[in-house]
C-alpha cells in the first residue's frame, strides 16, 4: 500500500495524464489503496487546480480534461505552446533522436491544453514550413498521439492501412509500443483479424481511433518492441532484396561497430569482414541522392559496387564537389 500521500498523488496524476478514462477500481489496484482513498486523492488534485472529471456508473471513472487554464505547477501558456509546436514538428517528420517518450509527452500535453492554446498550436503549425531534407515520410502528429494514448491506456485501436503494394485494409489491433527508427515510426501491435503480431509503418496509417475497449497486454514472442522491429526489418530486407528498387552493396574501411553507429537503422547492420573493415548488403527503395548522403556521412573511406545508379551519382557528385573547390587565387577550379 502506498502510504506516502505526495508520492501517491504524483503517481495518480501521471496515470490520469494518459488520455483515457480510468475506472476507480483500476486506479485503486494500481495505487494499492482503497477506492475511498482514490476519491479522497481526486479531491486533493481538484483542490490543486487539476480538472479531473468523474463519470457515473457501477464502477465510476476519472479522466483529466482540459480546463480553463493550464494545470498549476506544469507549464505557462507560452511554454506549453512552444513545447507542443516543437513536439508536433519533430514527431510529424520522424526526426532522428525523437523517441517514443516525446510522443507520450505530446499526448499528455494536448490532453490538457485549453482550447485557446490548442488553437494557437494549430495556427503556428499550419503557418510554419519545416526545413527538412525530405528524406522521411511526413506523419500527422495526431496519429502518433492517438496511437501512444491507446498503447499506454491498453485500448484496442482501429485504423485504415495502406500496404507497400498500395492495397488498403481496415485493421483492429491491440497496440503494444511505438518505435522510432530515426526516419520512420512503426507500431508494434497484435492484429486481431489475423491473430498474429504485426508491425505497421505509421506514415501508412490513417483514421486512427481508440475504441475504448480494454485489453489485457500480451507478451511479445521475443525480446522487446525494438528487438521485434529490428527482426521484422531484417526479415523484410532478406525477402525484399529480390524486388527492392535498389540493392545496395558497399564496403567500408572501418570497423562494423563504427559504421553501424553512423548509419540509419533503416539501412540495416553492416557485417564485419575483419576488425578494420565491414560490408553492407541491403535492399532499399530510397533515392540514390539520400543513399549517397548517408554513406558519405559515415566519415570513412568506402566503395560502392551496387547499384550502378548510385555509383554513377557518386561519380558525378564527386566531380561536382572537386570543381566547387576554389583555387588559391579565389577563382573556381573548373
Amino acid at each position: 500500500m502506498t502510504t506516502d500521500t505526495p508520492a501517491r498523488l504524483l503517481q495518480l496524476l501521471s496515470l490520469l495524464q494518459t488520455p483515457r478514462e480510468w475506472p476507480g477500481s483500476e486506479l485503486a489496484e494500481r495505487l494499492r489503496v482503497s477506492r475511498r482513498t482514490v476519491r479522497r486523492d481526486i479531491d486533493r488534485l481538484r483542490e490543486l487546480g487539476y480538472p479531473v472529471q468523474a463519470t457515473l456508473g457501477a464502477d465510476g471513472g476519472y479522466r483529466l480534461v482540459a480546463g480553463k487554464a493550464m494545470p498549476p505547477l506544469v507549464l505557462d501558456d507560452e511554454e506549453a505552446v512552444a513545447i507542443a509546436v516543437g513536439l508536433r514538428a519533430g514527431a510529424g517528420h520522424a526526426v532522428e533522436g525523437i523517441e517514443e517518450a516525446s510522443v507520450r509527452a505530446l499526448a499528455k500535453l494536448e490532453q490538457v491544453l485549453p482550447s485557446r492554446l490548442r488553437h494557437q498550436v494549430s495556427t503556428l503549425q499550419a503557418a510554419t514550413i519545416p526545413l527538412t531534407s525530405g528524406d522521411g515520410a511526413s506523419i500527422d502528429p495526431h496519429t502518433l498521439t492517438v496511437m501512444a494514448g491507446a498503447a499506454t491506456g491498453q485500448e484496442r485501436l482501429r485504423f485504415a492501412y495502406r500496404a507497400g503494394d498500395g492495397s488498403a485494409s481496415k485493421r483492429l489491433v491491440e497496440p503494444h509500443r511505438l518505435v522510432s527508427t530515426g526516419r520512420r515510426w512503426y507500431l508494434v501491435a497484435y492484429d486481431l483479424d489475423r491473430d498474429a503480431w504485426r508491425t505497421f509503418r505509421v506514415d501508412r496509417v490513417s483514421e486512427p481511433f481508440a475504441t475504448g475497449a480494454r485489453f489485457t497486454p500480451r507478451g511479445l514472442p521475443t525480446g522487446n518492441a525494438a528487438d521485434f522491429i529490428k527482426q521484422s526489418l531484417q526479415r523484410f530486407q532478406s525477402e525484399y532484396r529480390a524486388v527492392a528498387e535498389y540493392r545496395v552493396v558497399a564496403a567500408f574501411d572501418a570497423p562494423a561497430a563504427f559504421v553501424a553507429a553512423r548509419l540509419p537503422r533503416s539501412l540495416g547492420t553492416p557485417e564485419p569482414v575483419d576488425e578494420n573493415s565491414c560490408r553492407l548488403d541491403v535492399g532499399s527503395t530510397d533515392s540514390v541522392e539520400w543513399l549517397a548522403l548517408r554513406l558519405a556521412l559515415v566519415d570513412c573511406e568506402f566503395t560502392v559496387s551496387q547499384p550502378q545508379e548510385l555509383v554513377a551519382y557518386l561519380t558525378e557528385l564527386g566531380g561536382r564537389i572537386n570543381r566547387a573547390v576554389a583555387r588559391p587565387d579565389g577563382t573556381p577550379d573548373h
